[in-house]
């Protein structure tokens, strides 16, 4: 199993940030976690460190956020993803049942492991915190 040190959460809702924090604790989790508010913000920070063995091993991913989405995000994520060091797990999280929006997340095989809907539960968490060595 690997373990997970460092987690991007790129969602605009400064409430879920919260929350999350607080379900981390709850739950035991110590991850180094960094807050980006929409998806440029987050893509220009993973541009600029790519060669940085410090990119996280997981980001959680907000579908609708303003200035770049979650799916612009992962567009030009999918650019990129070839030429980092380091390849972190993406997962999806919304509020969006859609099923538009889940079937669109099955598009980015290979990048996109699942998609959860909010509110995140202990069980979403023990799923994402579990990974198998590569």
């Amino acid at each position: 199993m690997k373990t997970i040190k460092s987690l991007y959460i790129v969602d605009d809702d400064k409430i879920y940030h919260f929350l999350f924090k607080n379900l981390l604790k709850q739950n035991g989790i110590n991850v180094e976690t960094t807050f980006f508010s929409n998806g440029l913000d987050a893509i220009e920070f993973i541009r600029k460190n790519k060669d940085d063995i410090e990119l996280p091993d997981l980001i959680l991913l907000d579908v609708n956020m303003p200035i770049m989405n979650g799916w612009q995000f992962l567009e030009e994520y999918e650019k990129i993803v070839q030429g980092l060091t380091k390849k972190p797990v993406i997962y999806m999280i919304s509020s969006s049942n859609n099923e538009v929006d889940i079937s669109k997340s099955k598009d980015f095989d290979g990048i996109v492991k699942d998609y959860y809907l909010k509110p995140i539960c202990r069980e979403d968490l023990e799923k994402m915190f579990v990974m198998e060595e590569v």
